[in-house]
């Protein structure tokens, strides 16, 4: 089973001004898809508090991916990308191509979207919008090789873990 934390990025939610419309859906994305949550925690927007989360929580021995949540766009307050760049060795940028082609599918807009993917240590980040639908589809894009990439992250040759 893979171990994931979440990672929400919203001030207005951190400070109670507005309601985590998401969590619900995902966290049943999650467990229908054989993917144990860890941690579900939500923070500011702010590069360097979601800088310093994201690096403890790599440093989590137990943790295979943190997915961040909102973040990703164009606006002032939005630092997913950077923050992720910021702790990340390596960067994994195939996998915001392909969650942003896919998602141009279905929706022009898609083409704002900023977020990015890497590794620190042996956890992978990868960066998701902050809507509760465009989560769910980037997710699904995602997944058929989440357990591959999981397991070479580990060092586990064939990708099974």
């Amino acid at each position: 089973m893979i171990d994931v934390a979440i990672l929400v990025i919203n001030s207005k939610i951190c400070s109670g001004e507005a309601e985590d419309r998401g969590k619900e859906s995902l966290c049943r994305y999650l467990q229908d898809h054989a993917l144990h949550l860890a941690s579900y925690e939500v923070v500011q927007d702010d590069r360097e508090v979601i800088r310093k989360r994201l690096v403890s929580l790599c440093e989590k021995q137990d943790l295979h991916v943190v997915f961040t949540v909102g973040g990703t766009g164009v606006r002032p307050t939005d630092w997913a990308p950077e923050a992720t760049r910021d702790v990340v060795e390596k960067e994994i940028p195939g996998i915001g191509e392909a969650m942003r082609a896919e998602s141009l599918k279905k929706m022009r807009t898609a083409m704002l979207s900023r977020g990015t993917a890497g590794i620190r240590g042996k956890t992978m980040v990868v960066n998701l919008p902050g809507s509760p639908k465009g989560v769910i589809d980037n997710l699904a894009t995602l997944l058929p090789i989440l357990d591959h990439t999981v397991g070479k992250i580990s060092g586990v040759s064939s990708g099974k873990r």
